[in-house]
C-alpha cells in the first residue's frame, strides 16, 4: 500500500526534470543586440527620411497615451550620420536625437500645474515672477517636436542646391579681400621678416619664462621675493658700474688727437713759434718780452702733450696748480712762473741773466729734463 504513492511521486519527478535536461543539451542563440543609442549610424538620404517619419506617428502616440510604454527613449534609435551631397566622399553631417529622448522620458509623466504667480507689492508695479514667461508645459513641447521632425523631413525631401551667388573659385571673396587691403590702415602692412620673426620666437620665450616663473612663485612664495630682490641687486651692481665707467673717463680726461685746442690758448700757437719770438726779442734787448714768450712756449708744449685740456681763461697760477707735487716738472714749473710774474705782472725790470734762466728752465721743461727750480746766480731779484 505505501510503495504505490512512491512510485508515483518518483514517476512525476521524472517528467518534470526530463524537458529541462532537453533544454539543458539544445543550444541557445542570443537575439542580435540592438546598437547603442550613443553609438551613431552611418545613414544615407533614404534612410534618414525613413527615420524621421517613423519619429513622427511616435511623437503623436507619445502625446495621446503619455505611458511608459508609447513613451520610451529607445524607441527613438541612434543618432544618424547623413551624407550632405551624393558624391561619393561627401561629407557627413551628425543628426541627434538627444532631445527627443529626453522629452520623451519626461513626458511619461503628466503636466505639473502651473506656479501661480505671486501679486505685486504694490498695484502699478509688476513683480519680476510675473514679467517672466511661463515655462512651456511637456504637452507644448511635444507639439513643437512634432513641428520640427516635419520641418526637418520637408528638408530631407528638397534638392539642395547651390546658391544663386555660388562662385566656385572665390572671386567675390578675393576681391572683397583686395578691397578691405587697401584700405589706408593696411596702407604699410609688410610681410614678415626673418628678424621680425627671431623677436617674435624670443618673446614668447621670455613670456613663458615668466609664466613659468609666477607659477613657481604660487607654490613657492618666497621664490618671488628673491626675484624680485635679485633683480634689484642685478640693477643696482649695473648702475654702480656705469657710475665708476663716468667716474674713470672724467678723471683720465681723454683728449682727441684731432681736436685743436680753442682760439686763445696757449696750444693754439706752436711752442716753436713762441720760442722763436722770445729769442728775437731777446736779441732787441727786450728782456721782460724775452721772459714773456719763453714762459708760454714752455706752457704750450706742456699743453700739447695732453699735460691738461686746453683753456684760455687760466691764470699761470691756475696752470701751476694743475701739476701734482710729485711731478718733477713742477719745481721748474713753479721757478719759471714766478720769474714770470714778477716781471711781467710785477713790473719788475729784468736782466739778461733772468731771460738765460728762464731760457734754461723752459728748455728743460721743453725736452723734459729736470732741472732745480732754485734759482743761482743772476737770478730775478726778490
Amino acid at each position: 500500500m505505501t510503495r504505490l504513492p512512491a512510485l508515483a511521486l518518483l514517476g512525476s519527478l521524472i517528467s518534470l526534470t526530463a524537458p529541462t535536461a532537453r533544454a539543458a543539451t539544445q543550444p541557445i542563440t542570443a537575439p542580435a543586440p540592438a546598437p547603442p543609442a550613443s553609438q551613431p549610424r552611418d545613414a544615407s538620404l533614404d534612410q534618414y527620411r525613413a527615420h524621421l517619419q517613423a519619429l513622427a506617428p511616435l511623437v503623436e502616440a507619445c502625446a495621446k497615451a503619455r505611458d511608459t510604454k508609447t513613451c520610451d527613449p529607445t524607441l527613438v534609435g541612434p543618432d544618424d550620420q547623413v551624407p550632405v551631397s551624393q558624391a561619393p566622399n561627401a561629407e557627413h553631417r551628425l543628426i541627434r536625437y538627444g532631445w527627443l529622448r529626453v522629452l520623451l522620458s519626461k513626458a511619461q509623466e503628466t503636466d505639473k500645474p502651473a506656479p501661480k504667480t505671486k501679486p505685486s507689492e504694490s498695484g502699478t508695479r509688476q513683480s519680476w515672477e510675473n514679467v517672466r514667461p511661463a515655462p512651456l508645459t511637456t504637452t507644448q513641447l511635444l507639439k513643437d517636436a512634432q513641428t520640427r521632425l516635419a520641418a526637418d523631413l520637408a528638408q530631407a525631401n528638397t534638392p539642395a542646391q547651390p546658391p544663386a551667388n555660388h562662385d566656385p573659385d572665390h572671386n567675390q571673396v578675393r576681391a572683397t579681400m583686395k578691397q578691405v587691403l587697401s584700405g589706408s590702415e593696411y596702407a604699410n602692412l609688410e610681410t614678415t621678416t626673418p628678424k621680425d620673426s627671431a623677436f617674435e620666437k624670443v618673446g614668447n620665450w621670455l613670456n613663458s619664462l615668466l609664466d613659468s616663473a609666477m607659477r613657481a612663485s604660487a607654490r613657492a612664495p618666497w621664490l618671488g621675493r628673491a626675484l624680485v630682490w635679485g633683480f634689484v641687486l642685478a640693477l643696482c651692481v649695473a648702475l654702480v658700474w656705469g657710475l665708476l665707467q663716468l667716474e674713470r673717463r672724467w678723471r683720465i680726461r681723454l683728449v682727441p688727437e684731432d681736436h685743436t685746442p680753442a682760439p686763445g690758448a696757449a696750444s693754439a700757437t706752436p711752442w716753436q713759434v713762441w720760442l722763436e719770438d722770445a729769442r728775437r726779442a731777446a736779441a732787441a734787448g727786450l728782456w721782460r718780452e724775452a721772459i714773456h714768450f719763453m714762459y708760454w712756449a714752455s706752457i704750450s708744449r706742456l699743453e700739447s702733450k695732453r699735460l691738461w685740456p686746453a683753456d684760455r681763461a687760466r691764470t699761470p697760477r691756475e696752470y701751476l696748480a694743475l701739476v701734482g707735487p710729485e711731478d718733477p716738472r713742477q719745481p721748474g714749473l713753479s721757478t719759471l712762473t714766478g720769474s714770470f710774474e714778477r716781471v711781467w705782472y710785477g713790473g719788475r725790470p729784468a736782466a739778461e741773466a733772468d731771460y738765460q734762466r728762464a731760457e734754461q728752465i723752459a728748455s728743460a721743461l721743453i725736452s723734459g729734463s729736470n732741472i732745480s727750480g732754485q734759482s743761482g746766480t743772476g737770478g730775478a731779484p726778490q
